[in-house]
């Protein structure tokens, strides 16, 4: 007997199947590829937020799940036993002029109020930090405590342990049973481009790296446009590009070497670090550059979770809640700019 089939096995339909799973559903996953064969097996997992202030219902989504967060992935190690390197450690951002210290002090307060005191975004001055802090024009960097990391395939490799134990596995190939959800990344956006004939989304294309460097237990960086994470396992990534132009989806090149420069430039001690791995993968964007959420516009009474871009892994335990309503109890409280029809 089978409640729900979930197509696809990246973050979104991994963490979909664990919340249905975990409310009493039969679940079935499908992936040809298996499971974080495309952008969620990529290396990076910066899960932070938007800025506070200008607030709309995708920042608000956004930070409900990055509340969610420690829960969700503490429930998913204790089931599963393997960790996905989840801490909320915080993230420091060099403040490059007088207009972006005015900017950053005037956000110190609007996020006292949007946060709800669950996490600050504060300036500080450089040397109140220490030496794990990149330079800065003027002195100050923001210090917010809402960014956490992960390690985006422990994270996925979590998740298959977790439902594992549920009795859950993912298969390459098994017919639709039951409520049918499609988290299908890239091919789902081109599916649906092609049927409707313009573009509702896109792929994105990705380069990071990673490098033998244990940086401790410490924030992470967004320094030069380049994120900076220092992971659990005495790893640390660096990325990434936003190439919407590309002609080999899965190969690196000398924008990657561009991301690796930038880096060592904001942090010195990076510099002469074994570079472990270099990665590049297609994320999956859509139009409206929301995740896209709800009925699926091509395949009648059928479901749609796709166009987590950047924001997948932070996004993911929202729109596992939210999906789950959906699909189980028939509640739709997914935001309005979320629904497929935002993007047709």
């Amino acid at each position: 007997m089978v409640d729900v089939t979930v197509r696809g096995a990246g973050i979104f339909g991994l963490s979909i199947a664990w919340t249905c799973a975990r409310r009493g559903a039969k679940v079935q996953i499908v992936d040809p590829f298996g499971p974080g064969a495309g952008s969620s097996g990529g290396l990076v997992g910066a899960l932070a937020p938007h800025v506070p202030e200008n607030w709309n219902a995708k920042k608000a989504f956004q930070f409900e799940s990055l509340i969610m967060a420690k829960p969700f992935w503490t429930q998913v190690e204790a089931t599963g036993g393997v960790s996905p390197g989840y801490a909320r450690l915080g993230r420091l951002q060099p403040i490059a002029d007088a207009r972006g210290l005015e900017l950053a002090r005037a956000r110190e307060q609007t996020a006292a109020t949007l946060w709800q005191g669950q996490a600050d975004w504060i300036v500080r001055a450089v040397d109140q930090i220490g030496a794990w802090c990149p330079p800065s024009p003027t002195g100050f960097v923001i210090h917010d405590t809402l960014s956490a990391r992960m390690h985006p395939r422990r994270a996925c490799a979590a998740l298959v342990a977790a439902l594992a134990v549920m009795g859950i596995e993912v298969t390459t190939d098994a017919p639709d049973i039951g409520q049918v959800i499609h988290a299908t990344g890239l091919a789902g956006l081109q599916e649906l481009s092609t049927a409707f004939g313009k573009t509702v989304g896109n792929g994105v294309k990705g380069q990071a790296a990673l490098l033998r460097f244990d940086a401790g237990t410490v924030p992470q960086l967004f320094a030069d446009a380049v994120h900076i994470v220092p992971h659990a396992d005495g790893t640390l990534a660096i990325g990434s590009t936003s190439e919407r132009e590309y002609d080999d989806p899965s190969s690196t090149d000398s924008a990657l070497d561009d991301v690796l420069d930038r880096a060592m430039r904001a942090v010195p001690v990076l510099h002469g670090a074994e570079v472990i791995e270099r990665w590049a993968g297609i994320r999956p964007r859509s139009k409206s550059r929301a995740p896209m959420l709800g009925a699926h516009p091509l395949h009648k009474g059928q479901f749609i979770a796709n166009g987590g871009f950047k924001i997948g892994f932070g996004m993911a335990p929202k729109v596992a809640e939210v999906m789950a309503d959906l699909v189980l109890d028939g509640r739709d409280v997914i935001p309005e700019d979320f629904h497929p029809k935002a993007s047709l």
